[in-house]
């Protein structure tokens, strides 16, 4: 679904206000897997505390990498079961709330909130500019994509080498990388969709680029976490 043309000369084939009828649903799903995200991490750290200390350690670790599945998973069955694809959504992020709340007990409140805010206001700065900007970035893509790839090449040689510094720096280009990814996959979506959504279901169109928006957002703040969290004084 993924290895279309998005170029700008192509006929357009939807009016403005179906493609922003599509752009609604697209956000909407994104916005309501962030607040999933947000109550799954909630519960965890609420009523479901005392169940999470006692989880078995191969336990967690499995729910660690299902998301990289489900993932998978929306990518691949988007187009033909949009409400399987959901349903995933869904799952994915309950299960990222989940490891948010895992990792929220190494910073401080004004830390979290700070992060999310400032990681929702370049969301939705660059959601914005590339949904309504005529130009076209489909090169952003490539770029970015090549530039990701080296990056997470070089995040795990440095889980192996463990420097606080580098991480620190990396987690500035994790920012700048998936802020513009933001606008690459908003501006991408909407090429999509006004160009070839009546060969592709619209709904399952929608569940596709509510992960992929979804993902950039949480990849943001959690590095934006990092650097708050680096630069303060305390941390829980």
């Amino acid at each position: 679904m993924n290895n279309y043309d998005t170029n700008s000369d192509r006929r357009q084939i939807h009016t403005i206000s179906e493609t922003n009828t599509f752009l609604t649903k697209m956000y909407a799903l994104m916005g309501g897997a962030v607040l999933i995200s947000a109550l799954a991490a909630y519960l965890t750290m609420t009523v479901f505390r005392s169940a999470v200390m006692n989880m078995p350690v191969a336990m967690m670790w499995l729910i660690l990498f299902v998301p990289f599945g489900l993932s998978m998973g929306i990518s691949f069955k988007a187009d033909r079961s949009p409400v399987a694809s959901l349903v995933m959504l869904t799952i994915l992020s309950a299960i990222y709330g989940f490891e948010f709340a895992l990792i929220a007990g190494f910073y401080t409140g004004t830390q979290i909130t700070t992060a999310f805010v400032s990681a929702a206001a370049v969301f939705i700065a660059m959601a914005l500019f590339g949904t309504f900007t005529k130009r076209d970035l489909s090169n952003w893509n490539s770029y970015l994509s090549a530039a990701l790839l080296g990056f997470v090449v070089a995040w795990v040689v440095n889980m192996f080498l463990r420097s606080p510094a580098v991480t620190y720096v990396f987690s500035f280009i994790g920012v700048i990388l998936f802020t513009g990814l933001v606008a690459s996959d908003a501006n991408r979506m909407k090429a999509i969709y006004s160009n070839y959504g009546d060969q592709v279901s619209t709904n399952g169109l929608a569940v596709l680029g509510a992960l992929q928006l979804y993902l950039d957002f949480i990849n943001i703040f959690m590095f934006l976490l990092e650097i708050f969290g680096g630069s303060g004084n305390s941390r829980n």
